[in-house]
């Protein structure tokens, strides 16, 4: 399965459990066992770099259990092979944007007639609400 330009991951990593599912397929549901769960060992894939393995746990932490594996669940569809495209298709999609680089933040500043326009704006909202109070009986 190809994830981005620089990694690809062989179908012999992935495990599929199938299951009854809910979802679509009416009295079927409760036959056949339409639910796939795709399993990916991401600590022991030999496709994986130490820093990718260690980004995947940092950005999909909620779907990697303990033991380092990845689970991505699918009952969407009727059909054990739709739910199966489905799962690997979202496998991929997750992947390759945990993966994915962020882009570094430039830092900037708050121009000097923002913060002026901001002071002022102050000023004056204090001044507005200081005409509103009754005067004061100092006798």
């Amino acid at each position: 399965m190809l994830i981005n330009d620089a990694l690809s991951i062989p179908d012999a990593e992935f495990r599929f459990v199938y299951s009854r599912g809910g979802g679509p397929g009416g009295q079927n549901v409760n036959k056949v066992e339409t639910r796939v769960t795709l399993l990916f060992d991401v600590d022991s894939s030999p496709s994986l770099t130490e820093t990718q393995k260690r980004r995947l746990h940092e950005k999909l932490a909620t779907r990697i259990n303990r033991e380092g594996v990845m689970r991505v669940v699918s009952q969407r569809h009727r059909t054990q092979f739709a739910n199966e495209r489905a799962a690997r298709e979202r496998f991929g999609e997750l992947l390759a944007d945990a993966l994915e680089e962020d882009a570094l933040r430039v830092k900037t500043r708050v121009p000097r007639k923002a913060r002026r326009r901001r002071m002022d704006d102050k000023r004056h909202r204090s001044r507005l609400k200081q005409t509103r109070k009754p005067p004061s009986s100092s006798e």
